[in-house]
């Protein structure tokens, strides 16, 4: 990972007798496959990220920390399609990097990616706080915390993604591991374990038991939209697994085949085509998460709304008034409130609650 790596790049593979396993047509055939497909992901996934990057730095509007954890969502998302064309280009062209954008690029990559998917389970961890433990976390979620976490994000991105750029160096033209002799066998198992592990089935099992409690707290709302949000939650599980388990199981069986599970040629080859497909489409989950995360929300198309008169005003050349309704204006309930709380507050407590479980089923 990824398998534009000169590792899964190589023609040869070799069975248990010996003989040349010619996998040159797979390998053409990925080539141009990845190449077409990481171009358009990079050009969805530039787009919408940046949306998601200028709407929430181009508004007045006081943030909130599902803001911040929206916004380090997308500049992780960025870093990572960032990446992409230098991928493309490294594929495609015999010259390879240089030393310097080798390591660069890999680092990049695998920060971007850890990074996503670590940011998509904060933010279920936060939905989880802020609806099933709303009475107690209302003070806690502020925007300085919320900084702080992502700090902490970021960090856990980068230490967890060293294993995975660390040996990386530009060698005979080729961008690849080169790993000491005492660990030419165990890390790069190691690697695909910890992809699957930190990359994939731990976030799974944060989200899953975190909206499992979130529609179960739901259920016990007294709010008509309740539905609305709960598919919305369903949604994000279901997406999530659909893009990355295909590509999680195809590593987990490349790490089979380090240890000679695969003998057969033909078994190689199939293996080779479908880690190079499913890749593709876990990778393009970055281009999603906005519109999963963000424009399903009601509080962010509020947000492109409002960049959207301030692009018509630059083009037009004068003021344009684009106006929007408040979710609740100041000192009223909201219209739908969600009477679910674990305890019976006071007055104040009790309308904090209501509008803090409101925000959040809105996103």
């Amino acid at each position: 990972m990824p398998t534009l790596s000169p590792e899964y790049l190589e023609n040869l593979e070799y069975d248990e007798s010996a003989e040349a396993c010619d996998i040159g047509e797979v390998v053409a055939f990925g080539t141009v496959f990845m190449s077409i497909f990481y171009s358009v992901v990079f050009a969805f996934g530039l787009v919408g990220n940046l949306l998601v990057v200028f709407a929430l730095t181009n508004t007045k509007k006081r943030k909130s920390i599902t803001d911040i954890y929206l916004l380090n969502l997308a500049l992780s998302d960025l870093l990572f399609v960032a990446t992409l064309p230098f991928w493309t280009h490294y594929v495609l062209s015999e010259q390879g990097f240089h030393n310097a954008v080798c390591k660069l690029t890999t680092a990049f990559f695998f920060i971007g990616f850890f990074g996503g998917i670590f940011f998509i389970t904060v933010i279920s961890i936060d939905r989880y706080l802020a609806i099933v433990l709303a009475a107690n976390s209302m003070h806690n979620r502020t925007v300085q915390h919320g900084v702080t976490i992502s700090l902490g994000v970021w960090a856990a991105a980068i230490l967890v993604a060293a294993p995975q750029f660390m040996f990386t160096k530009q060698k005979e033209n080729e961008c690849l591991g080169d790993y000491p002799e005492v660990l030419q066998e165990i890390w790069p198992v190691l690697r695909n374990v910890e992809a699957n592990f930190l990359g994939f089935l731990l976030p799974l099992l944060i989200m899953s038991y975190c909206y499992f409690r979130i529609i179960q707290t739901l259920f016990s709302c007294k709010n008509h939209k309740k539905a609305k949000a709960i598919k919305l939650i369903l949604l994000v599980v279901i997406v999530f697994f659909l893009f990355w388990t295909p590509y999680n199981v195809m590593i987990f069986l490349e790490t089979l085949k380090l240890y000679d599970f695969f003998p057969s040629c033909d078994m190689i080859k199939d293996l080779r085509l479908a880690l190079s497909v499913t890749e593709t489409v876990a990778f393009s989950h970055c281009c999603l998460n906005p519109l999963i995360y963000a424009f399903a929300g009601e509080k962010f198309r509020r947000y492109l709304y409002h960049l959207y008169g301030k692009c018509l005003a630059v083009f037009c050349g004068r003021p344009v008034h684009v106006g929007f309704s408040p979710p609740y204006s100041s000192g009223k309930k909201p219209r739908h409130s969600c009477y679910c709380q674990p305890e019976e507050p006071g007055p104040l407590e009790k309308l904090s609650f209501f509008r803090n479980i409101w925000d959040n089923l809105k996103l």
